[in-house]
């Protein structure tokens, strides 16, 4: 799977109808949706699909048509991102309209083809799963639980100094996690 952690846009204009398509990470979808709604009040329609991973793993997934005729624009948008193994992303392709009706084939190209070309302008990463581990050590194991933390490169979320030990919230990949739970 991959992933982003910044915008891409892309613009096409089929029909003198212009298509500006926005993939983003999933985390800024919602506000990136609200302001381009404000930027480009004089548009007529914004397409949108999103694919992320919730708490347990799980992908979701849903798409908007936005107006546009039923399974037209947002489903296709949605299967160009499956189709790219893209997951925590959002896509908004805002429209506006030319005066020239497309038909549903026309619209189904445009909106996939205007998100094709903002993915082969994204800096795509590769995706791997984020896990967290709560763990409290003694604190005359301090050092040593810091220099695991720092050679292996782990994410520290929390630190927390209790009068027993260090509590640490970690998270990072589940082979980083693992190497951390051999070492305690």
């Amino acid at each position: 799977m991959k992933t982003i952690n910044q915008t891409s846009t892309s613009f096409l204009e089929v029909k003198k109808s212009k298509f500006i398509s926005f993939l983003s990470p999933f985390k800024d979808y919602e506000n990136l949706l609200n302001e381009l709604k404000q930027k480009h009040s004089k548009a007529r329609h914004f397409v949108t699909a999103f694919r992320y991973l919730n708490e347990q793993n799980q992908i979701i997934e849903g798409s908007s048509d936005d107006g546009e005729p039923r399974g037209s624009s947002g489903k296709p948008t949605l299967k160009v991102l499956e189709g790219n193994d893209l997951i925590n992303v959002g896509v908004i392709t805002v429209r506006y309209f030319g005066g020239i009706l497309l038909g549903v084939g026309g619209l189904v190209k445009a909106y996939s083809d205007v998100l094709n070309l903002a993915i082969k302008d994204a800096d795509l990463l590769d995706f791997s799963f984020v896990f967290e581990y709560d763990f409290c050590v003694d604190y005359n194991k301090t050092r040593e639980i810091e220099y695991l933390i720092k050679k292996y490169d782990i994410f520290v979320v929390d630190r927390r100094f209790g009068i027993e030990g260090i509590e640490y919230k970690i998270r990072d990949s589940a082979e980083k996690i693992n190497l951390m739970k051999e070492k305690l």
